[in-house]
């Protein structure tokens, strides 16, 4: 019908005649029961390639009057809902993209600007649609639904592509943000004529604060999708299927675009209903996901390679990670290597620039795709081989030449690991903590986040087990042999901080730690390290090391 107003369904037919069409309108049996009540303001933040865009196209598709989509929907798994269809074409949709309001003939626009010309033309094309009303003030956009919605009674759903762009696009505006803000609430909240406003973007509302400027909105996150996990990307076995479909080995493409593990932590999707008026114990569900737009790329070609840095938050990375907040570059090599690393994500601002540590940053990457979260631990990690690609591509400036020194002395520590050379080890463990910040070796926890630092070069072996139960207590670092390195020993490493190596090596004997890795019989070395935060007299001050053949 208009550019923005009730715009139809052509996009969300030129999805489903693509050549992969993975079927996500169950989404909207979870709009439909926000549809005018307090939960109706909904943001969903996804990474790039997660499919944004397309699903605002099926949900404009849905609920636009004048679109004629039953036919569309009738087949897929929205329909199998009941009363699937009580809110079909039962409202005018504005559809936004607000990238498409930042310029004018190729000149940037100012935020107040940008404003300005969203509100003209999206008022304009209202009031084409419905000539027949009296508006008070045909551009301001406000004002214009407001005389729509008194004279004739129609609401809206309110579709908001990319709404975060103001964050990425003026970084350094931090005034023109705040207007911006304050145009989206003073335009939305308690609006009768907003029968659902649905936002998307790469980035969850922007904080001031601890509290965010528009908490009329729910927010629907990589951190904390709940009802809406499942269609934040492919399933496991949505991929299956395409793999089968396509004779693609699923095997590969789990390796390649895996990895992203998020829960609906409290799922009220329509099929819980009955579950909760039975009374029975509803348990969340962890659902694996796949970056949508690479598995696409993937299955069609044959061909498994990076898809990633196609977006434009490769630069972003790039630059993160080069600036090293806080020490962020030791984190990123841990998390290179295949380690986690616990963070809190509750100071950061949702934006681009307001960084209080590197717990922001890291928080940061999940947004934007590169890192998996896991929200009952806490940790963040590297989700699949694509995007270690990335990290690798990133770290590969002249500002990352110590990465090389570190594999390299990481390589010499293991090689004396596995000759029982105990003082080398701590020699070599000596001239890691000479390299990072006295502040990381303040506990036991610490230490062993620095050890796993220094035996970086392990993972070309080995995969660590952090915290392996033994049965009679927990194993601090467990490496076990990659299955392609069998002839490999099985390192068991017990970390003491101000006591002694011998204490470390007597615990692992005393709560028989070995024992745990009965698969590795007469191959295992043991090894006890201990931490003096006051140097000592020997040759390698602070750390004390005894291995031995277990």
């Amino acid at each position: 019908m208009g550019t923005y107003v009730n715009p139809g369904n052509k996009r969300f037919i030129q999805t489903l005649n693509s050549d992969i069409y993975v079927d996500k309108t169950g989404l909207i049996s979870n709009l439909n029961a926000m549809i005018n009540t307090e939960q109706k303001y909904v943001c969903i933040s996804r990474p790039r390639r997660f499919g944004k865009s397309v699903t605002v196209g099926m949900i404009g598709a849905y609920y636009d009057k004048y679109a004629d989509s039953r036919s569309l929907f009738e087949n897929l798994e929205l329909s199998t809902v009941e009363n699937w269809d009580r809110y079909m074409a039962g409202f005018d949709v504005l559809r936004i993209v607000t990238t498409d309001f930042m310029k004018i003939k190729n000149k940037k626009l100012t935020i107040p600007e940008f404003i300005e010309n969203l509100q003209r033309k999206t008022s304009g094309d209202i009031v084409k649609a419905y000539r027949d009303v009296a508006y008070d003030d045909e551009e301001d956009l406000m004002q214009t639904m407001e005389n729509l919605y008194q004279e004739k009674g129609n609401q809206f759903v309110i579709l908001i592509d990319e709404w975060d762009a103001v964050f990425r696009e003026y970084k350094d505006d931090p005034d023109g943000q705040r207007l911006y803000l304050d145009f989206l609430r003073d335009w939305l909240k308690d609006k009768q004529y907003v029968a659902l406003a649905y936002m998307t973007g790469i980035l969850p509302i922007k904080k001031y604060g601890r509290h965010s400027a528009l908490n009329m909105f729910n927010e629907y996150s990589m951190v904390a999708p709940l009802q809406f996990a499942r269609y934040t990307g492919f399933t496991e076995a949505e991929v299956i299927k395409l793999c089968n479909d396509y004779g693609r080995p699923f095997e590969d493409i789990r390796e390649w675009y895996d990895g992203y593990v998020v829960t609906d932590a409290v799922p009220p999707d329509p099929e819980y209903r009955l579950q909760r008026q039975s009374g029975e114990k509803i348990s969340p569900r962890k659902w694996e996901l796949y970056s949508p737009l690479s598995v696409v790329k993937a299955v069609t070609s044959g061909v498994n390679q990076d898809y990633w840095n196609q977006t434009e938050t490769y630069e972003a990375l790039s630059d993160y990670v080069a600036r090293n907040y806080d020490g962020l570059r030791e984190d990123i090599t841990i998390l290179m290597a295949g380690e986690r690393k616990k963070i809190f994500i509750g100071n950061y601002q949702n934006d681009m620039t307001s960084f209080n540590g590197k717990d922001d940053v890291l928080t940061l990457l999940i947004h934007l795709g590169y890192l998996g979260y896991d929200f009952e631990r806490s940790e963040v990690f590297v989700p699949n081989r694509e995007v270690m690609d990335e990290f690798r591509a990133s770290t590969r400036a002249g500002e990352w030449s110590y990465l090389t020194r570190m594999l390299d002395d990481s390589g010499k520590l293991l090689e004396a690991t596995w000759r029982l050379d105990a003082d080398e080890v701590a020699h070599r463990l000596e001239m890691i903590h000479d390299r990072v910040a006295n502040g990381t070796y303040n506990s036991e926890a610490a230490l062993s986040y620095a050890v796993q630092l220094a035996y970086y070069g392990a993972h070309n072996y080995y995969i660590l087990l952090p915290e392996l139960d033994s049965g009679k207590g927990y194993v601090d670092l467990a490496y076990i042999p990659a299955p392609e390195f069998p002839d490999k020993p099985a390192l068991v490493i017990e970390l003491k901080y101000n006591k002694s190596a011998h204490t470390a090596l007597d615990q692992i004997r005393d709560r028989r730690y070995p024992d745990r890795l009965e698969h590795y019989k007469g191959n295992i070395i043991i090894v006890g390290i201990n931490y003096d935060k006051e140097a000592g007299s020997g040759d390698y001050k602070h750390h004390s090391c005894i291995i031995e053949q277990a």
